[in-house]
């Protein structure tokens, strides 16, 4: 078992969330191996709490030793939360660990996630610092980072029944959306837009459904999980920007996974978008492993000067752009220097496909060691120091 990065929170209950094969119980069985462990993943639990929330009640009373007590994929089960909201209220020394693949459920049937009396956290896919020597790039961009995946004999069979068995078991089972079907389509067609400036209108001609429709689709991706939009920087614009968001799936080997290949599509029209994926993916996680009050956003002009990430907040302040090429070009570093004429307070990098640190008035570094050294915890300009070292 590798060495996680996530912290828990010392002594409150929290909320465990993150996609599917992340590792949330593998993790929490290790971490509490004397919790009171209820597993809504097994349908005879499932039916026992569902039926009658109150049971938990009777179940923390005769196991008073047994702590915390960990309720696995909680949005099965709802009605659980106002009873958890009790004891919690009744014994301020409970502690409960509540996980799940999504909250959408827990909204949608109107139940708060106690009041603030849990902490929101996450978990995410692996990053390249927890896995260590066993990290391969190579690796990362074809089969991702989901430890389902990473840990499966056959990881390539893994990865293609990864988003069959979301829609089976999270959209389908759930009845999040009518038209399964059409839902498939339209995780097919989002897999176009992965990195890319997102156009709803699109998609929705994409999968054949109205513009509203494809709208609730984006949110129950998001929803669950398996996708996020990142927003445009817009603190001080002095230039027109564009006014949509930028669409990506949770992990590099999901994304290829989902993109439907053919005769006409090349390997190289899928690496580029996959290792911004991965970069992001990194810089997510990296965040909320911090925990700091960081923000990641990108930026783009209407007239077409982008950067791909923005790391704003208590962390400082970067603008980072990511190529696959191994040599830098003077057109790689547009986007840099516009964002940097407009924000000369923000540190702009480059990570690029080479093996050497360069200064061209930008520092240039490579995305390999880059997210080798991208250790929660540590210093940004420690990160970089550490890379360009």
């Amino acid at each position: 078992m590798f060495e996680r990065f996530f912290t828990p929170p010392a002594a409150s209950s929290y909320f465990l969330f993150g996609p599917r094969g992340t590792g949330k119980s593998t993790w929490l069985a290790d971490r509490y191996p004397d919790a009171l462990s209820i597993d809504l993943n097994d349908p005879e639990e499932d039916r026992y709490y569902g039926a009658r929330p109150e049971r938990l009640r009777r179940e923390v009373a005769v196991h008073p030793a047994r702590r915390p007590i960990v309720i696995d994929e909680v949005q099965r089960a709802p009605g659980l939360l106002p009873v958890v909201h009790q004891l919690i209220e009744r014994d301020k020394s409970l502690r409960f660990v509540l996980t799940g693949s999504s909250a959408r459920k827990l909204r949608r049937t109107g139940v708060d996630l106690l009041a603030g009396r849990a902490l929101l956290t996450t978990m995410h896919p692996f990053m390249a610092a927890e896995l260590g020597a066993a990290f391969s790039l190579d690796s990362a961009l074809t089969l991702g980072l989901i430890p389902l995946v990473v840990d499966a004999a056959e990881p390539e069979a893994a990865l293609r029944t990864y988003a069959a068995l979301y829609v089976r078991e999270e959209v389908q089972a759930e009845g999040l959306v009518r038209n399964v079907g059409a839902f498939s389509r339209f995780l097919e067609a989002a897999s176009f837009s992965h990195g890319a400036v997102l156009n709803v209108s699109n998609l929705a001609r994409e999968c054949q459904v109205e513009r509203k429709v494809a709208a609730s689709y984006l949110s129950v991706l998001e929803d669950l999980l398996i996708g996020f939009t990142l927003p445009v920087f817009r603190r001080r614009a002095l230039r027109k920007l564009t006014s949509h968001p930028k669409l990506y799936l949770v992990d590099a080997g999901v994304f290829r996974s989902l993109r439907p290949r053919g005769p006409l599509d090349r390997d190289s029209e899928l690496a580029g978008p996959a290792l911004e994926g991965l970069v992001a993916q990194h810089l997510r996680a990296w965040i909320a492993y911090t925990g700091r009050r960081d923000s990641l956003s990108f930026w783009r002009t209407r007239s077409g000067s982008e950067v791909d990430f923005v790391l704003y907040g208590e962390s400082g302040f970067y603008a980072l752009e990511v190529k696959r090429s191994s040599v830098v070009h003077p057109r790689d570093l547009s986007g840099l220097r516009a964002f940097a004429a407009d924000y000369p307070e923000a540190t702009p990098v480059l990570l690029y496909g080479g093996r050497r640190t360069l200064t061209n008035g930008i520092l240039c570094l490579p995305y390999g060691a880059f997210l080798r050294c991208l250790v929660p915890g540590r210093p940004f300009d420690g990160i970089l120091a550490a890379v360009g070292a």
